[in-house]
């Protein structure tokens, strides 16, 4: 099973951790800023807002460390991220389709990208072709989207290169696309040039808000990575309402 992160306020301290059968056994499966806090279960409000929450994967790091050598790097996180989100917010994207410009991943299947399984290693995680490719999902009805959060691959630390989130109404993305991150500084995506900052793939995933956009349809573009030229991902999740 995987660890289900519960999330509380503590006086000025915003406390983590992450609980399930494999933190008995694993104690780098938990993520906190006070080990001896205590936690609960229930959702964190404040006014109509609440506190995003979501299960985070146990550490696994994998093979040789591969030199990350990009500019402006963001900082590897060390916890989960926050961010607050209207209440009433639910997870739209599990098990919904997933398209690709990669019909016929190297490894893996698309429809890992919504299954919910978000550990690192072999059988977790789809391999799509070198070069400049896309993931698309479906979410089956327009809704007002909070957040999209993404984990490409976290067994070893990597940045991946031109990462570009976009949703739409459209299918086709070739109207009404608005653009929730864009890293691809040089536009080799030709999705446009992008001002966010490259980041460390990691177990945390990488957040990215929404802002309400209204859309039914998810892509998300990358072009290979600092350890080599595929593109990968373990899971995406779309939350809204």
């Amino acid at each position: 099973m995987k660890n289900l992160l519960l999330l509380s306020l503590a006086s000025s301290a915003l406390i983590f951790t992450a609980c399930g059968d494999k933190a008995a056994s694993d104690d780098s499966a938990v993520a906190t800023t006070s080990e001896a806090a205590a936690t609960t279960p229930e959702a964190v409000t404040s006014g109509n807002n609440m506190l995003l929450s979501t299960e985070i994967p146990p550490e696994l790091i994998e093979g040789t460390p591969q030199p990350i050598k990009v500019d402006n790097l963001e900082k590897a996180p060390n916890s989960a991220p926050v961010m607050m989100v209207p209440e009433g917010t639910v997870l739209l994207s599990a098990g919904k389709t997933v398209t690709g410009s990669d019909d016929f991943p190297i490894i893996g299947e698309l429809e890992y990208i919504t299954d919910g399984d978000k550990e690192a290693g072999e059988g977790y995680f789809v391999e799509l072709m070198d070069g400049a490719q896309w993931v698309q999902i479906d979410l089956e009805a327009p809704a007002e989207l909070a957040a999209v959060w993404v984990w490409h691959y976290h067994s070893q630390k990597r940045a991946y290169h031109d990462v570009v989130v976009q949703v739409s109404n459209d299918p086709e993305f070739a109207t009404g696309v608005t653009t929730l991150f864009n890293n691809d500084y040089d536009n080799s995506a030709e999705q446009g040039k992008g001002s966010d900052k490259p980041y460390v793939d990691t177990r945390y995933g990488k957040l990215i808000d929404a802002k309400g956009t209204k859309a039914q349809y998810v892509r998300l573009y990358s072009n290979g990575n600092t350890a080599n030229d595929m593109n990968h991902y373990i899971e995406v999740e779309v939350y809204g309402k």
